[in-house]
C-alpha cells in the first residue's frame, strides 16, 4: 500500500484537523451567530472507537500531523482519554490541540501527560470588556489557562490572534509584547468570510501586510520557521526568542500547498475551507466497513480536493460557520 495520500494536483496531505465538537462556551462574533443553537445531536458525532478508526486509517497513509479542534475540544468530555489514544497511533508523530483557554487551567496537565504537544490559544485582545464584547466570556479564565499550560509543559504556546480592523487594531504591538514576556509565540489571522458570522467579519477584514508592517516599525523581524503542519509564514523578533506567523488565506492564499482535510464531529471529511466539496464517513464506519475499504473511501474523497478556494472571487459562497466546519 502506498503510504503517502496525494491529491489530483500533486499535493501531498499529511495533516488533518479533527472536530471533537461543534459546541463552544464562548460566542466569539466571527466564528457563531449570536443565539446560534443548531447544534448537531450527540447521537451524530463519532465515538472516540470511530475517531480512532479513521486516524488509524489517514495515520497508514502517511499522515502523521493531528491537531484537535472543535468547536472548543475541552467541552467534550473525555477529551484527554481521546487525545492519549489519537498520541498512541503507529504513524501519529505529532498530536497539537487549538483552544479558547477557558477551561484550560484545570485539564492542561491531564492532556500534556496524554501527549498533548502544541497548543494554540485564541486570544484576540488582551483588554477584558473587550474580550467580553468579542467572544461573551472572562478574559481571566484565559491568562489562568495559558499559566496552567505553560506549568505543565506543553510548548510551544501559540496565540492565534485574528487582526480585525477598528476592533483590535490598535492591539497588535501590545499582545506581540506580552507574549514576549511570556514565551509564548504568536499568530495572526485574516478573517474569512464563511457563514453570516464570516460576512459580517469582512467588514473588518485588515491584510496581515498591513499588520506586519506596523509590527515593522516597533521590531525588526527576520525570516524564521517554527514546528508543525500548518501555512503560517514566521518571522523572529530580533533580539529576542518571540516568533510571530501570519496566516493569509486572503490576501496571499497559499491553496498550492495546502496539505490539509478537515474531519467534522459528525464524520464529514472537508477538503477545502473555502469550497464545499465534501465526503461523509459516520455511515461508512457505522456499517463497520473493513479498514482497506475505509482506506479507500479516504483515497476517494482526497480526489475531491478543489484545487484553490473562492473566498475572493465568491465572498458568499460557504455557507456553513466555522464551528461546524471544525476549526
Amino acid at each position: 500500500m502506498t503510504t503517502t495520500l496525494t491529491d489530483r494536483f500533486g499535493r501531498t496531505i499529511e495533516y488533518i484537523r479533527l472536530s471533537v465538537t461543534d459546541r463552544c462556551d464562548l460566542r466569539c462574533f466571527y466564528c457563531m451567530p449570536k443565539g446560534f443553537n443548531d447544534f448537531e445531536v450527540p447521537d451524530n458525532w463519532l465515538t472516540f472507537d470511530e475517531i480512532e478508526r479513521v486516524i488509524a486509517a489517514f495515520a497508514e497513509l502517511g499522515v502523521a500531523h493531528v491537531r484537535i479542534t472543535g468547536g472548543e475540544p475541552l467541552v467534550r468530555k473525555g477529551i484527554e482519554d481521546l487525545s492519549s489514544r489519537l498520541s498512541s497511533i503507529n504513524g501519529i508523530t505529532d498530536l497539537s490541540l487549538s483552544t479558547n483557554g477557558i477551561r484550560l487551567r484545570k485539564i492542561a496537565p491531564a492532556l500534556a501527560q496524554a501527549g498533548i504537544g502544541r497548543i494554540n490559544v485564541s486570544l484576540d485582545t488582551l483588554q477584558k470588556e473587550r474580550f467580553q464584547s468579542i467572544t461573551g466570556g472572562k478574559i481571566e479564565k484565559v491568562f489562568a489557562g495559558l499559566e496552567a499550560a505553560r506549568n505543565a509543559g506543553l510548548a510551544p504556546i501559540k496565540l492565534n490572534m485574528v487582526a480585525m480592523k477598528g476592533v483590535n487594531d490598535d492591539e497588535y504591538i501590545d499582545v506581540a509584547q506580552y507574549c514576549m514576556e511570556k514565551g509564548f509565540s504568536l499568530r495572526f489571522i485574516e478573517t474569512m468570510p464563511m457563514g453570516s458570522t464570516g460576512q459580517d467579519a469582512v467588514d473588518h477584514y485588515v491584510s496581515l501586510e498591513d499588520v506586519k508592517h506596523q509590527l515593522q516599525q516597533r521590531f525588526e523581524l527576520i525570516p524564521s520557521t517554527m514546528p508543525g503542519a500548518g501555512p503560517a509564514k514566521y518571522y523572529q523578533v530580533a533580539g529576542s526568542e518571540l516568533k510571530i506567523g501570519f496566516i493569509t488565506p486572503i490576501s496571499q492564499h497559499f491553496c498550492d500547498t495546502c496539505n490539509r482535510v478537515r474531519l467534522s464531529v459528525d464524520g464529514t471529511l472537508y477538503m477545502c475551507l473555502g469550497q464545499s466539496h465534501n465526503y461523509p464517513l459516520r455511515d461508512l464506519l457505522r456499517r463497520r466497513i473493513p479498514q482497506d475499504e475505509l482506506i479507500e473511501a479516504i483515497r476517494s474523497a482526497i480526489e475531491l480536493k478543489p484545487e484553490r478556494h473562492e473566498f475572493n472571487e465568491k465572498p458568499r459562497q460557504v455557507i456553513r460557520i466555522m464551528s461546524v466546519t471544525g476549526g
